[in-house]
């Protein structure tokens, strides 16, 4: 994002796949924040080193960019640099009420820096359905979003929560375990959609 190396050399191959790219953070991250505020065009830094001809050296399918839980710059970057976003969202209450909030920045974003912005999907995380909390906050995404929301959902599992200890992946952890499946189950549910939508064009117009 500061321009002092090229995306293919930040990226690194996973070593839990093959056919997964990194561009890994540390805390230092905060700091580049810090120092985009005082960059020309600094909410189009991302959207810069995405750059068709960056992504065409990786020949990667999917760009996933992670964002930290707060509009700063770095949120701003990845929103102008993104076509969709994919928002989880725990069901509890006050996931909900900051869901408002969220819609409002990407509404922002959207008028202001990158038209072609949208919500795609929706996937509701932390699931306890022993709760009713849990089911009045699925019932009212759904209500709310429709389609927008996934027909799976992640429930709560403590091997989800132990795997990070473990430096791995969920699926790395325990690959049979009821959330580990479940987060297959959503990548294939956004795996088949992304087939069934027209790809948007890039930035090139490509």
């Amino acid at each position: 994002m500061l321009g002092e190396i090229r995306l293919a050399e930040a990226a690194a191959e996973s070593s839990a796949s093959a056919n997964l790219l990194c561009v890994p953070a540390t805390i230092d991250l905060a700091g580049a924040e810090i120092e985009l505020v005082s960059m020309v065009a600094r909410e189009n830094r991302l959207r810069q080193a995405l750059s068709a001809e960056a992504l065409d050296e990786l020949d990667v399918d999917y760009v996933f960019v992670d964002c930290p839980p707060s509009l700063g710059l770095l949120t701003v970057n990845a929103l102008v640099a993104a076509n969709e976003v994919l928002i989880p969202i725990q069901c509890e209450y006050y996931a909900l009420e900051g869901l408002g909030q969220l819609l409002s920045n990407i509404d922002l974003v959207r008028a202001h820096l990158n038209t072609s912005l949208h919500v795609s999907t929706i996937l509701l995380t932390m699931y306890d359905g022993r709760t009713k909390l849990a089911d009045q906050v699925t019932t009212e995404v759904r209500e709310h979003f429709g389609d927008t929301a996934l027909r799976t959902v992640i429930p709560r599992s403590v091997k989800v929560s132990e795997a990070p200890g473990y430096s791995q992946t969920v699926l790395a952890y325990d690959p049979g375990s009821r959330g580990a499946m479940s987060y297959v189950d959503a990548a294939r549910e956004i795996a088949e959609r992304g087939t069934e939508m027209p790809v948007p064009p890039d930035r090139d117009g490509r």
